[in-house]
C-alpha cells in the first residue's frame, strides 16, 4: 500500500518536469522563417577541429560538446541552432540565431527547459541582441538583466557571441 502513494508522487513530479519545458518554435519553423520568403538552403556541416574548438571554447566558456555542427547559409547570412545551459545541472535550452555581416540579425528561443528565466524568450528581450557584434569574448551591446534570470541572460549573450564565432569559421 505504501507503493501507491509514492508512485503518485513520482508521476506528479515527472509531470511537473514536463510542464517547465516550453517550445516556442520548432527548429524547422525557425529555419523557414530565417530565410523567408524564399526556400531555406540545404544544411551544411561545420567541423570543429582543434583550432575551431579553441576559438569556440574562448567564447562558449567550455569546449563545444560536438565535433560537427549543422548550419544553413545563403546570401551572406548563416543560421545556427544549438543548445546551452543557463544554470549548471539544468537541461539545455535550444536557441536559433541568424548572423549577417558579423552581427546578430535574428534571435529566437526555440525550446526553454529551465524553471525560471523564460522571459529571455520574449521579443522585447531578444530585440536587445539584434545588431550585436563580437567584442572580445562577449558582445558589444549592453543587455538588460532580468531579475531572477541572471544566468539565463548570460546564457543568451554567450550563445549570441558563440553564433557569431561559428559564422566566422565558415567565411
Amino acid at each position: 500500500m505504501l507503493v501507491l502513494p509514492l508512485l503518485g508522487l513520482a508521476t506528479r513530479k515527472a509531470q511537473a518536469m514536463v510542464d517547465v519545458y516550453t517550445t516556442y518554435q520548432t527548429p524547422d519553423a525557425f529555419i523557414a522563417e530565417a530565410f523567408a520568403p524564399g526556400a531555406a538552403p540545404a544544411p551544411a556541416v561545420l567541423n570543429l577541429d582543434a583550432g575551431a574548438q579553441a576559438k569556440i571554447s574562448a567564447v562558449f566558456g567550455r569546449p563545444y560538446p560536438q565535433a560537427r555542427l549543422r548550419y544553413w547559409k545563403a546570401n551572406g547570412r548563416s543560421a545556427w541552432i544549438f543548445d546551452d545551459i543557463g544554470k549548471e545541472g539544468y537541461v539545455p535550452t535550444t536557441c536559433g540565431f541568424v548572423v549577417a555581416n558579423g552581427a546578430i540579425e535574428h534571435a529566437r528561443v526555440l525550446i526553454y527547459r529551465e524553471s525560471r528565466g523564460q522571459q529571455v524568450a520574449e521579443p522585447s528581450f531578444l530585440q536587445q541582441l539584434i545588431g550585436a557584434k563580437a567584442a572580445g569574448n562577449g558582445i558589444d551591446k549592453r543587455v538588460d538583466n532580468i531579475s531572477g534570470a541572471t544566468l539565463s541572460v548570460k546564457m543568451m549573450q554567450r550563445m549570441a557571441r558563440t553564433a557569431i564565432a561559428f559564422d566566422s569559421l565558415t567565411a
